[in-house]
């Protein structure tokens, strides 16, 4: 088995899959599922058999990420891929990364035309994927998330899920009911094109607007409850959801041009301070002429203010040169997404 890695190696994503070339290679198939997985042993065959069921006819593959599980998920997914090795691929992490890097590495070996993305705990329904498929090809969408809009959930995990969308909303523009549903589909193009990294995959609409596919629809799935094992949703997840929110939100606006931000920051706290320099100035000068008795300056609380709001802007401003630097020693800072050319491999005449 080829696409298997062996038990015994650890990821070391360059070693998996090879490097995307400047050219991206044309999709090779109809879709392609990909599944991250943690600890889901009971559940595989199960939705296998269901994907294959949904699929009948079509042209597809299946990529199971094992996430470092400590069950029996990668004796199955071993057993499937045997099974079925024009249709079942697998990658196994070492260790447990987490959702991004399996999302991640399996974006990289998608060969699909439409790529969809599921979770292997049965809640998402494989029944979904022709209609969101249509979607992608026939409306010209980018991405289309699903929506589960009937949840059978615990209050504890759809409560905290109303807040994380609506801030998300507010954040992004992007006006999606469901942020976090496995349940997506994209353009072969999109996920070659974006990055998921730490625990970005909850803003993948988000990463697919800031590389410029803006065209983002949702569609109300079913959502089952879950048949085998517990969920993993946690205050912790929640927390780390909100923080890494905010991560984005700066990071798509800042990241390319942060001495906008910082720059902006400083030379405003500067020109404040000053000005408080220069009114405390004036106001001494004025009680001198008018022969009033006046505290010196540096007794003024105001002027330690003024002091602090200057040194604090000229800190700033030099964070904005430094980021300024850093981020064009970024290798990826030259890297624009193509959606077509004419002529460019034209030999000149």
């Amino acid at each position: 088995m080829s696409d298997l890695l062996k038990e015994s190696e650890p990821f070391v994503e360059s070693d998996v899959l090879q490097p995307m070339q400047s050219a991206m290679k044309p999709p090779v198939c109809d879709l392609s599922l990909v599944i991250p997985l943690f600890n889901e042993e009971e559940s595989l065959n199960e939705l296998y058999d269901w994907i294959s069921h949904a699929l009948t006819g079509r042209s597809y593959e299946v990529i199971f990420v094992d996430d470092g599980s400590k069950d029996g998920s990668w004796a199955v997914i071993t057993a499937l891929a045997a099974a079925h090795p024009d249709r079942v691929r697998g990658i196994r992490f070492s260790r447990n990364y987490g959702k991004s890097a399996g999302l991640n590495t399996g974006f990289k070996a998608a060969r699909g035309r439409v790529v969809v993305t599921m979770d292997a705990d049965l809640q998402d329904s494989p029944d979904e994927i022709a209609e969101m498929e249509r979607r992608i090809v026939e409306e010209g969408l980018d991405l289309v998330s699903g929506w589960k809009q009937k949840r059978y959930d615990p209050l504890t995990k759809t409560l905290p899920t109303k807040l994380y969308n609506w801030a998300t909303r507010q954040v992004s523009g992007i006006q999606l009911n469901d942020f976090n549903c496995g349940l997506k589909a994209y353009r072969y193009e999109v996920v070659k094109a974006i990055d998921v990294q730490g625990e970005m995959h909850r803003y993948i609409p988000i990463l697919a607007k800031d590389a410029g596919f803006d065209k983002i629809g949702e569609r109300v799935v079913q959502h089952q409850a879950r048949k085998y094992g517990s969920s993993k949703f946690g205050v912790e997840r929640f927390v780390n959801g909100l923080l890494d929110l905010m991560t984005i939100g700066f990071m798509s606006k800042f990241s390319r041009k942060p001495m906008h931000l910082f720059g902006a920051l400083g030379l405003s706290m500067f020109v404040l301070s000053l000005g408080g320099f220069v009114l405390l100035g004036a106001y001494k000068l004025w009680c001198l002429w008018k022969g009033y008795e006046v505290r010196n300056i540096a007794d003024l609380s105001i002027f330690f203010l003024a002091l602090t709001g200057m040194i604090l802007g000229a800190m700033f401003f030099l964070t904005g040169f430094l980021a300024e630097m850093i981020s064009r020693l970024d290798k990826r800072q030259g890297e624009y997404q193509i959606s077509d050319t004419h002529n460019l491999h034209r030999a000149s005449q």
